[in-house]
């Protein structure tokens, strides 16, 4: 999430002082471009690992910052939940076993961090979106206490308005309001960064945003989200839409979002690309800057860019054109942001390696892509990608081509040559490119998650089927299987603790009746479903009563004497409600002390599931239906 000692602009002071850094610094970076100061003869990549930590009963943990400090590395830094952590690995040149050092790397790292974490009964697990995390862990409480989170919080609110609103439809829908950006704590990223000669750099970026579709159809592992089976990559419309400051009004306006894909082809240099930037975004949070970028360019000194950098971190395109210094020299780079954590280590450095090979080989009649394809396909293809994953048909330079064999035959051919024109190692050209091959014609991330949480579901809960899909994923990587190799589930993994909340055995398939309806309607789809208890709403969709199955008799009864009543005649007015995170224990306790046989379930006045004597049943005997 970049630099975290912000602040909110309060005062058109702040605002002031921090927009001259900005201008100057892109003023400082034309003067840069123009004197030839980016270096320009060296070619470098880079990379950040975002990974999840979990608890013994494979749910979000809540102590990164314990975990942290205990680990006491500077590769590792803190993220927007406190469920996460992100290591910023070391840049290395781009030849010979480049890939296998960064592997090694990678792997140490994380291996430290499970040993930590391991001292705090928690665990380390590398996914897209994990799948236990519920409402309940993207409340304030899971956001890490960062000056830089808080203040991009309540910015972003301030600029919206209103809460966020998140619409996502895939085979399963999700429609929620939410007061923060938390759920953009939900996704998790392996982002690949690659430094490029200034002078290429517009190819390079144009060439990185038509690559991006087919790239990210095979390399999909963010299917699930709050039990909903969404997107293959989830990550892309949840990120969008979880920091979206736009605002609906009843006149037709154009508003970019802070996370894009972008609207056109580049074109002239990065600078125009983060003036642009600067038009259409609006400035959000500021630093205290001492330094003048074009004072120290005057002196001879290279200028970090602070304020333009800041910026440029709350612009959230998914290939992002950065500045950097290392060893006292500039450079430009694209940052890769959409290639999902996991499933295993192996196939995100094999990622990277393709995602190399075809930037350094991209042929030379993609230099001008504006005269070869439409950016709306490339656009379209992407959107495509992220909901379809590997089974997309993309329009790729005016013609319709299936993810798989455009990878296969394109687009793998240009990532051998490329490798082997930085001199990559053989060993390991062949040996990374082989596992996006077996993944292309095999199984992806996505994919596997699907499957087996369909498998799962049909004899368990939800709660309990997203543990044990979770605690599956954990095992897997452990082993260092590549994603193809992962078995398919033959018997539920056992999962140690049982669920303690409300939330995580509550029916949330609601069937509900409005309180006007007649009550024969009630009583016929009590009988129709075998369902002992009926929620009833009033026209605004608030809970206002309860039928119970005693209802359902006296109204057979009643309906004998020619007496038509309705619901809100026959219902129970009074309701004992619970809250997800209620304790099963005390919801027994309720149930018991007011003699009655369910509990519905509410959040925030919101009607969201019901508990019944057989649920609780069920948990006493320890069983998963």
């Amino acid at each position: 999430m970049g630099e975290h000692l912000v602040k909110k602009i309060n005062n058109k002071e702040n605002r002031a002082e921090f927009i001259k850094h900005l201008l100057d610094d892109v003023k400082a970076l034309e003067l840069m471009l123009k004197q030839n100061l980016i270096e320009d003869d060296i070619i470098r990549i880079g990379a950040e690992q975002e990974f999840c930590l979990i608890t013994d009963s494979w749910r979000p943990a809540k102590n990164a910052e314990k975990i942290l400090n205990a680990i006491n590395d500077p590769h590792f830094t803190t993220e927007l939940a406190k469920y996460n952590l992100e290591i910023n690995l070391d840049p290395l040149k781009l030849e010979g076993n480049c890939f296998t050092e960064v592997e090694s790397q990678l792997k140490t790292l994380l291996k430290k961090a499970a040993i930590t974490a391991d001292k705090y009964d928690t665990k380390v697990l590398l996914t897209g979106i994990l799948p236990t995390i519920t409402k309940n862990e993207l409340s304030f409480e899971y956001m890490t206490p960062s000056p830089r989170y808080w203040a991009l919080n309540e910015k972003l609110k301030e600029i919206r308005g209103t809460d966020f609103k998140l619409h996502l439809r895939g085979v399963d829908e999700l429609t929620i309001y939410h007061d923060s950006v938390l759920f953009e704590g939900c996704n998790t990223s392996f982002q690949m960064h690659l430094q490029v000669p200034p002078k290429d750099f517009i190819s390079s970026y144009n060439w990185a945003q038509a690559i991006s579709a087919p790239i990210l159809g095979i390399s999909t592992n963010s299917p699930l989200l709050l039990g909903r089976e969404l997107w293959n990559e989830t990550r892309i419309a949840l990120f969008r839409q979880s920091l979206d400051t736009r605002s609906s009004s009843y006149a037709l306006k154009d508003q970019q979002a802070r996370v894009s894909f972008g609207d056109n082809w580049s074109s002239e240099s990065i600078v125009d690309v983060y003036k642009n930037d600067i038009v259409n975004h609006k400035i959000i949070i500021a630093k205290d800057i001492k330094a003048n970028s074009l004072d120290e360019l005057k002196e001879g000194v290279i200028p970090k860019l602070s304020a333009l950098a800041l910026h440029n971190g709350t612009i959230y395109r998914w290939n992002r054109p950065c500045y950097g210094v290392g060893g006292g020299k500039p450079h430009i780079r694209i940052e890769n942001r959409y290639i999902p954590s996991g499933p295993t280590i192996q196939d995100e450095i094999a990622n990277f390696a393709l995602w190399a090979g075809i930037m350094m080989g991209r042929p030379s009649k993609y230099d001008d892509l504006s005269i070869c394809m439409d950016f709306k396909d490339a656009k379209s293809n992407f959107v495509k990608t992220a909901r379809m994953g590997k089974d997309t048909i993309l329009s790729w330079m005016g013609n319709h081509i299936s993810v798989q064999d455009l990878i296969i035959k394109e687009l793998l051919p240009i990532a051998y040559s490329g490798l082997k024109r930085m001199q990559i190692d053989k060993e390991d050209i062949e040996r990374l490119l082989k596992i996006i091959e077996n993944r292309t014609k095999g199984t992806s991330g996505s994919q596997w998650q699907i499957k087996n949480y369909r498998w799962l579901r049909n004899t368990m809960k939800q709660d309990d089927a997203l543990r044990a899909l979770t605690k599956a994923m954990y095992q897997n990587q452990q082993n260092e299987f590549t994603i193809p190799e992962w078995p398919d589930l033959k018997t539920k993994p056992e999962i140690n603790e049982a669920s303690h909340l409300v939330g995580h055995i509550m029916s949330t398939r609601l069937f509900t009746v409005n309180k006007n309806d007649i009550a024969n309607l009630a009583t016929s789809i009590m009988k129709w479903k075998n369902i002992h208890h009926v929620p009833v709403e009033n026209n605004s969709g608030e809970l206002c009563g309860l039928l119970t199955w005693t209802h359902v008799e006296r109204q057979q009864k009643l309906s004998h004497n020619g007496n038509e009543k309705i619901v809100a005649d026959i219902m129970v007015k009074e309701v004992i409600t619970v809250q997800p995170g209620t304790t099963i224990k005390a919801a027994i306790s309720i149930m018991k002390k007011h003699e009655i046989g369910c509990l519905p379930v509410t959040q925030s006045d919101d009607l969201v599931g019901i508990i019944t004597i057989k649920d609780v049943i069920e948990f006493d005997n320890g069983k998963s239906v």
